[in-house]
């Protein structure tokens, strides 16, 4: 699993993101976490320690107790990471609207092609009527 991949996993848990968005306003406690999360102060805990093994959070000792805050140069790799992935899949998706637009331009082109030899037979058609007298 890339860096990246681990984070978007742990990124799966909607507490983690909640986790996550907080700490990106600023360093905080886990007491203060859990004040602002339905969930309890331990709990807190174990997705504060899956967020830092991953690399999203790092924490640091401030007096009696440890300011956790997310890390900048993690969230850059995961924003290089969706910004790759998101340049794959637009160009996929030009490739794919190129080939469909280049099919519908070809089955026009032989409907036009169709149309014309058709029209051409009915004129064919007609004069060769009007050559040997017959009435449209």
């Amino acid at each position: 699993m890339t860096n990246a991949t681990a984070m978007l996993s742990a990124l799966g848990d909607p507490t983690r993101q909640a986790i996550l968005d907080k700490l990106t306003h600023g360093p905080l406690a886990v007491g203060q976490l859990a004040d602002v999360l339905p969930v309890s102060r331990p709990a807190v805990s174990q997705h504060l320690k899956v967020l830092k093994e991953v690399g999203l959070v790092t924490d640091r000792q401030e007096g009696t107790r440890r300011l956790y805050q997310a890390d900048p140069e993690a969230l850059a790799v995961l924003r290089a990471y969706l910004d790759a992935f998101w340049e794959r899949s637009l160009a996929a998706f030009q490739d794919r609207t190129a080939k469909d637009r280049t099919a519908k331009d070809r089955a026009a082109t032989d409907r036009t092609a169709k149309d014309r030899a058709a029209t051409d037979q009915t004129a064919k058609d007609q004069t060769a009527k009007n050559q040997t007298g017959e009435s449209p």
